[in-house]
């Protein structure tokens, strides 16, 4: 008989509800483009007609490992989302301020 998950996380120490709590939140905080697409419940379709290509347009960019940052950039604000780019280094990280304004310097 299978069981309620809410009944099984109940029998869990707090440590280890804390514990799969912070691991099911470092998923959420990292994951490929297709899948973030995904979690914003919109369909390859859906994306390509708001950036005005061909739905395998979009198949083809979800799989590359390297892109420019216009790109990135259109594909995240087509899902409602915003770029930025930031540098992390052991004493802190800083956002990259030059790519800020990349639709007006491809317009200029």
């Amino acid at each position: 008989m299978a069981k309620k998950f809410s009944e099984l996380r109940s029998r869990m120490s707090p440590e280890s509800q804390a514990r799969a709590e912070a691991e099911a939140q470092a998923m959420l905080a990292e994951m490929p483009l297709n899948e973030l697409r995904q979690a914003r419940g919109l369909s390859q379709k859906m994306l390509a007609d708001v950036l005005h290509v061909q739905q395998p347009s979009i198949a083809k960019m979800e799989k590359r490992t390297d892109m420019y940052l216009s790109t990135l950039r259109s594909h995240i604000e087509a899902m409602g989302g915003q770029l930025e780019v930031v540098a992390r280094f052991p004493d802190g990280a800083v956002k990259i301020s030059n790519f800020s304004d990349l639709e007006s310097n491809a317009t200029a």
